[in-house]
Order: structure tokens, then C-alpha cells, then sequence
């Protein structure tokens, strides 16, 4: 039997028509979350589970193909089992494992003492918005941030009566610049294996964006009073933020994402095991448990994978490329610029349709990949643009998933708490700014595949 890898399906002409099947998934997502909205059903995006919501639209997509029924379903598997596909959902594994056995051996609790050791009553606000971010970028996920910090915060914010839609906006801020940055951040390696750029290289873009955005947020949070009131820190050992920051030096120091990962899940475990009763049965079980925190973004990306092959094949993404470019060269001669408006706004317009940021990246991904090549656009900075303006919309959507926790936590309007979402207007503003008046690359810069490295 030969082991070759088959060819390519041949693809065909530009087609609107190619991509009815995103339409159906995009508008049974949307629908069904507007619907459970206007029930008052909590967290109403999340009632259809986005793997079973894609299921009608490869069923259309594959019922719109004009190959051959057997080549049609070949088409589906072998874009399930692309590559960067399959990377990704290894990678979304071993980044639920360590979350969850870093959680579990005291790891979250000692990164909010950390911070609440180091920061000044005076500087609440700045500070809570600080500590989001770091435990986030630790963490790899802006709702584990979220739901860690909420308690701590409501007790904060009583105590020194702050307005409660304020400290929830400086949470989600802080929440969402981490979710951008982490190197074990769904988002962020959606958003690399889709553009095929090192996570070392996409890190560096984003902090020309997120450092002068962070900066700009603190310098506004300043502006309230807080006062003096002593904070309360939580006991914890503060020797369990090492792997933490372990995995954050190494990803930015170039090693391979697996390794870093593999690396960070057995410090986590060895800390653990030294400060506390932690046994290798449990850490198995947290193993595990942090395989199965990640099976809906997993079946999700293998659908999407397959139903982009689909799509593909038919002309879909060559046709919404066309339109993109089209409509950005209106706006900007430049190629690389036009490029990265492109990316922007067809990610942000996804993430308002989905409310997912990195259901937004997956979806937008191979559409930016072509923009930014016919653009001359690097790698680096098209994954970079994926990912800011997926977190920006999602941090502001009222019926995100960020707004709706803070929300329900805080007793509190979802709407108010995108509002006060400070950071991902400014990040936008700040990323947008770049765009316009940053000197475009030079030619020489050509976007390349890279291997998965951090």
C-alpha cells in the first residue's frame, strides 16, 4: 500500500455560491444564540455547541459539490487531517493539560497573591487590570482568568466601593490582553498554525500593539480614585508561579511549542508535588481532565478544517479573498496595507457573527493566509491582526462570553461591562493607528511557513 500523501482536490473557479455552507453555520450559530438571548437564558451563544451547530453546513457543503460523492467525502477527510489541523488540536491538548494540573497544584492562587503582594491599594484599579493580564498570558484563557479573579474583585471592589461595571471592564480588560498574548492561548495558536508563523514571532508582533495599548489603559485607570483600603491576599506558595513564567521565557526564547508545554505540565506537577499532597493518580486524572476541557474547540477545528477543504475546493475562499481585497484596496493603495485592513475587518465582522474570537481566527484564517500573500504581508503580522481583532471585538461584544460571566458574577448588565471594557477600544484604536501610519514592510518580507515552534 502506498504511503504518499494524495493530491490536492482541484480547486474551482471563484464562487459566491461555495460558501452558502459558512452562511447556514454563521446564521444557526448567530440565530440560536438571539433567540436564547431574548429568553434571558444565561450564556445564550453557548446553548448549540458550535461542533454540532457546523454539522448542517458540512452536510450542505458536501451535498453542493460537484465531484464525486466518494471524492467529495475524501475532500472533507483530508482537510480534518491537514496538518496544521491536526498540530493545533495536539497543541489545544497539551495547553488544556497544563492549565488544568497548573490550576490544580495551587498554580492560579499564587499568581493572584503575586500581584496583590506587589501592588498598592492606591493603584487598584491598575493593579487588578495588571493581574488579570499576567494570570491570563499565564493561564491561556481570559474565562479561567475571569472566573479565578471575579470573587477576589467583588470583595475588593465592596470594600473600596467601586463601581461594579468598572472593575468588571478592568477584569475583561486585563482578561483579553492576556488571551492575546499567551503562548498556550487557543487564539494563539489558532492563530499561528493558520498563518504558518513561529508563536515566538506573532508574540513580538502583537506586543508593538499591546504594550503601547496596555500602557495607554493604565495611564486612564489612574485617573479614578480608589483609595487607601488595605487588600486582603489570599495564602498561597508563591514558588508555584514558576512554571508559569518558566513556559513564558522558553516560548519567547524560540523552543518548540510541544516541548515548552510537555516541559511547563511536569514542573507543574513536580511543584506540586513537593508543596502539597499532590499524587500521580491525580495528576493523570487533571491530565485527562484538561484533554476534555478543550473537546469542543478540537471537534471544532477538525470540522472547520473539513469544511474549509469544501469550500475550498469550490471556489468559496478564492471568491470572499476577491471581495475582501477589493473592497480594502478601496481603502488604501498600499498592498500590505490594504492586506492587514483586510484581515482586521473580516476577522472582527466574524467574531461579531459568532461571538467566539477563536472560532472567529479559524474561520477567517485561510482567507487572511491568502491575503496576506498576495499582499506581501509577513506571516508574523497577519496572525498578529488575527488575534487582536478577534480579543478586541470579543472583549467588547455585551454577549460575549467574558461580558455574560462578569455579568452574572457581579450582578450586573453584560452591557455595562463591554462598556467599561477600556483595553479593547484603545487595543483597537492602537492596532488600527499601526496599520494606517506604520511603514509598511519591505518587500523583502514575504510571509513563509514556519515549523511549530513557540
Amino acid at each position: 500500500m502506498s504511503n504518499a500523501v494524495p493530491p490536492r482536490p482541484a480547486q474551482e473557479a471563484a464562487s459566491a455560491r461555495a460558501l452558502l455552507p459558512l452562511a447556514v453555520f454563521l446564521i444557526l450559530f448567530l440565530g440560536t444564540g438571539l433567540y436564547f438571548q431574548s429568553e434571558g437564558v444565561d450564556y445564550a451563544f453557548y446553548q448549540l455547541p458550535s461542533p454540532v451547530a457546523i454539522l448542517p453546513a458540512i452536510v450542505l457543503g458536501i451535498l453542493l459539490s460537484r465531484q464525486a460523492f466518494d471524492q467529495r467525502i475524501a475532500t472533507f477527510v483530508s482537510g480534518v487531517g491537514e496538518s496544521n489541523i491536526v498540530t493545533m488540536c495536539l497543541i489545544y491538548l497539551l495547553a488544556g493539560a497544563f492549565s488544568t494540573v497548573a490550576e490544580a497544584t495551587g498554580g492560579v492562587d499564587a499568581m493572584v497573591a503575586l500581584g496583590l503582594t506587589i501592588i498598592p491599594a492606591s493603584f487598584l484599579l491598575p493593579g487588578l487590570f495588571i493581574i488579570a493580564a499576567v494570570v491570563s498570558t499565564a493561564m491561556g484563557t481570559s474565562m479561567g482568568t475571569l472566573a479565578a479573579l471575579a470573587p477576589v474583585a467583588l470583595g475588593l471592589g465592596n470594600a473600596a466601593d467601586i463601581s461594579l461595571p468598572l472593575l468588571a471592564g478592568v477584569l475583561v480588560s486585563g482578561a483579553m490582553f492576556g488571551d492575546n498574548l499567551s503562548i498556550i492561548s487557543d487564539t494563539t495558536i489558532a492563530a499561528t498554525r493558520t498563518q504558518g508563523c513561529s508563536m515566538r514571532d506573532k508574540f513580538r508582533a502583537n506586543l508593538k500593539m499591546s504594550i503601547p495599548a496596555a500602557i495607554i489603559t493604565v495611564g486612564w485607570l489612574l485617573s479614578y480614585d480608589t483609595g487607601s483600603t488595605p487588600l486582603a491576599i489570599p495564602e498561597a506558595n508563591l514558588w508555584l508561579c514558576i512554571p508559569y513564567f518558566a513556559i513564558i521565557v522558553l516560548a519567547v526564547l524560540g523552543l518548540n511549542v510541544f516541548a515548552v508545554l510537555g516541559l511547563g505540565i511536569v514542573m507543574a506537577a513536580a511543584f506540586g508535588m513537593v508543596s502539597m499532597d499532590y499524587q500521580w493518580v491525580k495528576f493523570s486524572q487533571d491530565i485527562y481532565s484538561g484533554f476534555t476541557s478543550m473537546q469542543e474547540i478540537f471537534y471544532l477545528s477538525l470540522l472547520i478544517g473539513g469544511l474549509s477543504a469544501l469550500i475550498r475546493q469550490q471556489g468559496g475562499l478564492a471568491f470572499l479573498a476577491k471581495a475582501v481585497e477589493a473592497v480594502t484596496q478601496r481603502l488604501s493603495k498600499h498592498k500590505q496595507r490594504a492586506a492587514a485592513l483586510g484581515v482586521a475587518g473580516l476577522t472582527a465582522l466574524t467574531n461579531l457573527c459568532v461571538a467566539n474570537n477563536t472560532v472567529s481566527i479559524l474561520l477567517a484564517g485561510e482567507v487572511s493566509k491568502k491575503l496576506a500573500a498576495k499582499g506581501n504581508l509577513a506571516a508574523r503580522q497577519s496572525a498578529s491582526l488575527l488575534d487582536v481583532f478577534a480579543c478586541v471585538v470579543q472583549g467588547a461584544l455585551p454577549y460575549g462570553a467574558q461580558a455574560l460571566l462578569m455579568g452574572a458574577s457581579f450582578g450586573i448588565s453584560p452591557l455595562s461591562v463591554s462598556l467599561h471594557s477600556g483595553y479593547s477600544f484603545i487595543l483597537a484604536g492602537v492596532a488600527v493607528a499601526l496599520i494606517i501610519w506604520r511603514k509598511p514592510l519591505e518587500d523583502r518580507e514575504a510571509p513563509a511557513a514556519a515549523e511549530p515552534s513557540a
